[in-house]
């Protein structure tokens, strides 16, 4: 292994104010989240304070499955292993924020559609099938952990990830909004956006998008530069035997 071509330009001291952007910004936004003022709205109340923390969860999903894909389209070109590096890591923050997305969905959908029924579960269509394309994501950490020789590996996982990732949309956006649904933005169902939410939760919610966008890229580089350096360790300690 050329452990060159994993060395990462050393983060300089904006990174450093970066870090404390984002931490200052996402604890802000935890406390207007829970502390400020929602709409009324019939049946969901308070909950509708989950709109903050599970919308955005799914944007993170989204872009960071995106970066995986290019990524692993980029190792397929050039056989970098810094391309297979950062689609790995971009698939785990992916899938960890797309659990908690899938995790609020189903308590949000416990306690106002399904509230009564005991009902844990539901029969929601969206989050059936979110739940098979996190399943699907899952079987590309499965494949990763199957096969021992990096190249190999790396190019299985590239073609998987494209594989997995063009289905993503399809599955979470597309087929659930052709079906019956409780779910805003479903058929017969308008959007969230069209409801009456109250201006300063609009606020809240933007700013919650972008602070959750920035968090899971900052967490993202920090996955990148560790895995890297073991990578580099790794490759000195097989040159040295």
């Amino acid at each position: 292994m050329d452990s060159t071509s994993l060395r990462l330009r050393t983060p300089g001291p904006l990174y450093r104010v970066f870090g404390v952007v984002v931490s200052v910004w996402i604890t802000v936004v935890l406390v207007l989240g829970i502390t400020g003022d929602v709409s009324n709205l019939p049946i969901l109340e308070h909950t509708a304070r989950n709109l903050y923390f599970h919308v955005p969860m799914w944007f993170v999903l989204y872009l960071a499955s995106l970066v995986g894909a290019w990524h692993s389209w980029r190792y397929l070109r050039t056989r970098e292993r810094l391309h297979d590096v950062r689609a790995e890591q971009a698939w785990i923050v992916a899938t960890g924020f797309g659990v908690v997305a899938l995790v609020t969905g189903v308590v949000w959908a416990r306690f106002t559609w399904y509230q009564g029924t005991g009902l844990w579960w539901s029969p929601e269509p969206r989050q059936n099938l979110v739940a098979v394309q996190l399943l699907i994501t899952g079987a590309y950490f499965v494949l990763r952990g199957s096969v021992d020789e990096p190249r190999m590996r790396g190019r299985l996982s590239a073609v998987y990830a494209l594989f997995a990732t063009a289905l993503l949309p399809y599955l979470t956006y597309v087929l659930p909004r052709q079906m019956q649904s409780l779910h805003p933005g479903a058929e017969g169902n308008p959007a969230f956006s069209e409801m009456d939410i109250a201006p300063q939760m609009r606020w809240v919610f933007y700013a919650s998008s972008i602070g959750f966008l920035l968090l899971a890229w900052w967490i993202y580089t920090i996955r990148v530069r560790a895995a890297a350096a073991d990578l580099r360790l790794q490759a000195s300690q097989a040159a040295s035997d």
